[in-house]
């Protein structure tokens, strides 16, 4: 089969890989339709995640066809169309039981924290990912979801994880009627954030970047306001001149590791990887919402040192909630509100690749080119 193959931090090519097999009964095998390259892939693709292979291939944002099942598979059936949530979690472990499917106690050897994760190197349990024809889909019977008739695939390619990060992310703001959020990041998952913000009884969004072309798509997507950081000498000085001194009710980081905007942070974060990733946006968040306000943090940072201002947090009475997005917890929710149109996810897709040109389409994204905004990969012969 053709798929994406890792190199080295900046060198991706499409390849020929032997085609997946079942390994584990309850395996099935998917026939790739749709794929997205995600903001967190870059992280991959810059080589700030440790433990990514040579040989790997990326893509934990995919959807398609059922052409094979285990032994043991009982809920899918072979020509199924089905979207995979980014978590690979098995249903029955303590925190699978409590919807914690980001963290399955049973899906990764190599960590105490993370569960698994398609296409996210061995850090996330060393499963290949969807850019690819084919993917090996464990725990198939608890993950994958069969696509709802009157649900596009395009739609649902992004209820793999960009729509049910972002919801999650203002879901655990905890943000009451009229709150004012600040969601910093305007990539997919910033998108998303700001948009379910109104949904939760916000009563004003705000959302910072410093990528023009990224804050007009988000203004006129999220009908929210926009503040470009370059213009910006001190973050949460502006935030509270906004906000009548007070600060923001709740702050969002939707960028992580790769954020912009300090030299020093950038220095020891993401060019000599003395911390674990630019904390720039941490420092943000934790400074510019109000005593006693939520922060919120989806964006990807390593497992290792940061310098965070927990003093800071301590002090002001800050609650600070993060995971990974329990994908499948979500899904009901969120296909009633693409039914009722509070939700059109598809809307934020700009670009649309052959798989064989996936080196160009990480080039693009990563470069922010041709006001990209999200690209997704399309296999060769994929019709659906």
């Amino acid at each position: 089969m053709l798929a994406m193959n890792y190199r080295g931090p900046y060198r991706i090519r499409a390849a020929h890989k032997p085609d997946p097999e079942i390994e584990h009964p309850g395996d099935a095998i998917v026939r790739v339709t749709r794929s997205c390259i995600c903001g967190s892939d870059l992280h991959l693709y810059h080589g700030l995640v440790p433990d990514t292979r040579v040989g790997s291939t990326f893509g934990h944002e995919f959807v398609g066809e059922v052409v094979e099942i285990g032994s043991a598979v009982r809920k899918l059936k072979i020509g199924d169309r089905v979207l995979v949530p980014f978590n690979i979690f098995c249903g029955s472990c303590y925190f699978c039981e409590r919807e914690l499917y980001g963290n399955c106690h049973n899906v990764n050897p190599e960590a105490t924290a993370v569960g698994g994760i398609y296409g996210y190197s061995h850090t996330a349990g060393g499963y290949d990912g969807g850019q690819a024809e084919f993917v090996r889909v464990p725990m198939a019977d608890v993950g994958p979801m069969v696509i709802p008739d009157d649900i596009d695939h395009d739609d649902a390619v992004l209820l793999t994880d960009a729509v049910p990060t972002g919801y999650q992310a203002a879901e655990m703001g905890d943000i009451s009627a009229g709150d004012t959020v600040v969601v910093f990041g305007a990539g997919p998952v910033g998108i998303f954030a700001a948009k379910s913000a109104w949904l939760m009884g916000a009563g004003r969004v705000i959302v910072v970047d410093h990528v023009d072309y990224r804050l007009d798509f988000v203004r006129r997507y999220a009908q929210c306001e926009v503040v470009n950081f370059k213009d910006v000498k001190d973050m949460a000085l502006h935030i509270k001149k906004m906000t009548d001194w007070l600060g923001a009710d709740v702050c969002i980081d939707a960028v992580g590791c790769e954020a912009a905007g300090n030299a020093m942070q950038s220095l020891t974060g993401r060019y000599t990887m003395l911390q674990a990733g630019s904390a720039t946006v941490l420092h943000w968040a934790i400074n510019s919402v109000r005593k006693g306000g939520n922060v919120s943090i989806v964006g990807v940072y390593g497992p290792t040192f940061n310098a965070v201002p927990i003093g800071n947090a301590l002090n002001k009475g800050l609650t600070l909630r993060m995971n990974q997005a329990s994908v499948r917890r979500h899904l009901p929710r969120l296909l009633e509100h693409i039914r009722a149109g509070h939700l059109d996810p598809k809307q934020i897709i700009t670009h649309r690749v052959p798989l064989a040109d996936v080196a160009d389409a990480y080039q693009i994204f990563s470069s922010k080119l041709d006001n990209c905004i999200k690209t997704v990969l399309i296999p060769s012969g994929a019709t659906s």
